[in-house]
């Protein structure tokens, strides 16, 4: 750690957002660039840094510091330049010249001590005078709360964050309770609070610990997949955690429950602890759904006009398709489920031209932008990501909780007679609550999905609940239409979810294994396929093929995996601008994907003449594109997503992205690709599971080649191992429709 002094002789660029800025500092050495985050530091102020020199690859050397402090200024041409830089209001050179005259080395003693007396200088009155001292004070307030904090180990863009939050209010805080931090910061975790507390020496058994950690680890066993967890295994787990006894974790629920921040029901097995939004979900959402159910009235469906449909759209359904588009038109909700090549798009195709006939105005959507024009592709009609659908304005902000503001809504519900919803399986329980909440009564509801798919990635198991509840109509499609000479992937997608062994020694032309039993032969491989046989063999380009891995660690995980393909598909070259980001470089040309929701993320697609037809808010967990531009000089990267929306990145942003030649199965739900490729030699047990493999394989549209250990795959095939999540959505459902349980 370096410590360097000097004056701040501009600011070259800063981020009003993080306070990150770029400035040209004058020190002993010279004018050297510096950057690091200095929210309230301004050309003129004489400062002190820490950090370290470091070489950017396209600027050169630079100064990046990790704290920075103010320094009083020492002589008189540096009070001028500091006092002259337009840092106090309405104070410029001239004046700034004037009070140095008068009053020498004793100026900032007579700002602070006897402010009154710069009222003596001409142009200068006793109110402009009260108001340069109040905004030296401030900034000295701020900065010495930045000092405070900074020994708490807390960088420059949080202590930022705490003092706009907090103000004077602060060192309060801090020596009481810092896991407030966690509960009203976003950028502050319990990890970070906990670290913090250590420091400001909070007991172990703090009561604000126990409680700030209990809600943690909800949240971290949401992001498992569970609306709620057993209180006696939560309990354990916060007191291992912790390292506290656990029946000081105990006492601790009552409180947070009349806090509202859980919910505590005693179920068949024991007590159950609920983040208390996610409780409420399930309420909810089973409320709706019933009542969408029995809102609808039923209207006389002629079965000849689905005779007519299928004449008109050259289909032909079997008896329990045909069935299904009857029981659909008369249900105010219905479930239609079924494997791959079971006839799901046949029957909505058919479901749609029914509703044509009848004039009943549909939407169509899915919970991802490669679901969503997939299923527009098998219809012919325009389908929306949810989101999209639901028209979301954004994130409310702190003070609303952060909760995400949709346009449609029960007070301003969809103007449709009906709402198909495919790929349900990945529906998380605060997503299937927005969407019911603008699904207007009288209308239907249609939801489609594969129950064998990995469940959603946010908390809850929709698909699999509503099935088990046995409350709504329900079509299950089993019969294989296409034949395994026509379709290997189907034929063996099937067997997979059946656990059948597999014969991998036949290499037909749409699925086959590459025995391999190293990585780097296995990578060696996939950049010969990608970069050359693929595109040459089927005329596809690199955005065709996609690599699915279970892991995100190790040399086939996805950060492995990137950084090589990559280099080997995607080198860099002098016409390929690119700009680093922490430790990855991202290049034009490279496949990125959004790795968080950003709902305050602009977008537009583009028609002829690269005018703008379409704009909105919103990029998604899970989207995938190509990055098209980078600007160094503005900061910008311009990425176009596979659904042909457009997004102008700030460098600062980054940080939402990453790499996407390979993706993890997880992130690959509801897309679908002309080709995949299955890197599989080993790996963790929980991961290397049937229901992984099977969504794997049924993402490819024509090809899939797996590459390395046929013993492994043989391995996931017999681990039908699916981890359970806690959810009671079924449970509520059945509890408000009287359905007795078996």
């Amino acid at each position: 750690m370096k410590t360097i002094k000097g004056y701040i002789d501009e600011v070259s660029w800063e981020s009003e957002e993080t306070g990150y800025k770029i400035l040209r500092v004058v020190t002993d050495n010279g004018r050297e660039t510096c950057v690091g985050t200095a929210r309230e530091y301004g050309a003129g102020e004489s400062v002190e840094m820490d950090g370290e020199y470091v070489e950017h690859h396209t600027y050169g050397p630079q100064f990046k510091f990790t704290a920075i402090r103010a320094v009083a200024p020492t002589d008189r041409v540096s009070v001028i330049r500091y006092l002259g830089s337009g840092a106090i209001k309405g104070l410029g050179e001239k004046m700034a010249v004037r009070i140095v005259e008068k009053f020498g080395d004793d100026t900032f003693r007579i700002i602070e001590e006897e402010p009154e007396r710069l009222a003596e200088i001409k142009g200068i009155s006793a109110k402009k005078a009260r108001e340069i001292t109040d905004q030296l004070a401030a900034k000295r307030e701020q900065r010495s709360a930045m000092l405070f904090l900074q020994q708490f180990g807390i960088t420059q863009a949080l202590a930022d964050k705490i003092y706009e939050k907090y103000g004077n209010t602060l060192y309060n805080i801090m020596k009481n309770n810092p896991y407030r931090l966690a509960e009203e910061i976003p950028a502050v975790g319990f990890k970070k609070a906990d670290a913090i507390a250590q420091k400001a020496g909070i007991s172990a058994d703090s009561e604000y610990r126990i409680r700030c950690g209990l809600l943690y680890l909800l949240q971290q066993l949401a992001s498992e997949g569970h609306c709620y967890y057993p209180s006696e295994a939560l309990c354990e787990k916060t007191a291992e955690m912790l390292g506290v006894a656990q029946e000081a974790v105990k006492e601790q629920l009552p409180a947070l429950a009349i806090d509202q921040k859980i919910t505590i029901k005693n179920g068949s097995a024991g007590g159950r602890v609920y983040m208390r939004s996610y409780y409420q979900a399930e309420q909810y959402c089973a409320e709706r759904l019933l009542q969408i159910l029995d809102g609808f009235e039923e209207k006389e469906f002629c079965e000849s006009d689905l005779e007519k449909v299928e004449a008109a759209l050259g289909l032909t359904l079997d008896e329990l398709q045909h069935g299904a588009v009857v029981t659909c038109m008369n249900s105010g909700v219905f479930i239609l489920s079924g494997g791959p090549g079971t006839g799901k798009t046949t029957t909505i195709n058919a479901i749609i031209g029914c509703m044509e006939r009848e004039g009943r105005a549909f939407a169509l959507a899915a919970p991802t932008g490669r679901a969503a024009k997939r299923m527009k592709e098998a219809t012919g009609y325009d389908a929306q990501t949810i989101h999209r659908l639901l028209e979301i304005g954004g994130d409310l902000g702190e003070e609303e909780g952060g909760k995400i503001f949709f346009g449609r809504n029960e007070s301003e519900p969809l103007e449709a007679d009906c709402v198909i919803v495919d790929e349900v399986s990945m529906v998380d329980i605060h997503l299937l609550k927005a969407l019911l909440a603008a699904i207007p009564t009288g209308s239907q509801l249609i939801l489609v999905g594969d129950v064998d798919q990995l469940p959603s990635v946010g908390p809850g198991q929709v698909l699999k609940d509503l099935l088990g509840s046995k409350a709504f109509p329900t079509a299950l499609l089993q019969r294989v239409f296409r034949q395994s000479g026509e379709s290997h992937i189907v034929d063996y997608a099937h067997r997979i979810n059946h656990g059948e062994r597999l014969d991998l020694t036949t290499k037909y032309p749409d699925f086959f294994l590459l025995e391999k039993d190293t990585p780097e032969v296995i990578c060696s491989y996939m950049v010969q396929l990608m970069g050359d046989v693929i595109p040459r063999k089927l005329g596809l380009s690199g955005e065709d093929i996609q690599v699915l891995t279970p892991m995100r660690k190790g040399a086939l995980g996805v950060e492995g995996l990137n950084a090589v393909l990559q280099e080997r598909l995607n080198p860099p070259a002098d016409e390929k601008l690119e700009c680093s980001y922490g430790d990855t470089v991202f290049r034009e040309g490279d496949r990125v994907m959004q790795i968080r929701n950003d709902y305050e993320l602009e977008w537009e697609v583009t028609g002829q003449y690269n005018v703008a037809v379409e704009s909105g808010k919103g990029v998604f967990n899970g989207d995938v594109g190509t990055i098209r531009e980078i600007n160094n000089y503005l900061k910008l990267m311009r990425v176009e997503f596979d659904d042909s929306r457009t997004v102008y990145y700030e460098f600062q942003k980054l940080d939402e992205l990453e790499l996407a030649y390979a993706v993890t199965i997880h992130k690959s739900q509801g897309s679908e690709y002309p080709v995949v490729i299955l890197p599989l030699l080993s790996g963790p047990r929980m991961l290397m599971t049937r229901n992984l493999l099977y969504t794997a394989v049924t993402r490819a549209k024509q090809c899939v080649i797996l590459i390395g250990s046929g013993g492994t795959v043989q391995q996931m095939i017999d681990t039908d191992y699916i981890q359970s999540r806690f959810t009671s959505l079924k449970e509520r459902i059945m509890e408000k429709a009287g359905v007795q349980r078996k």
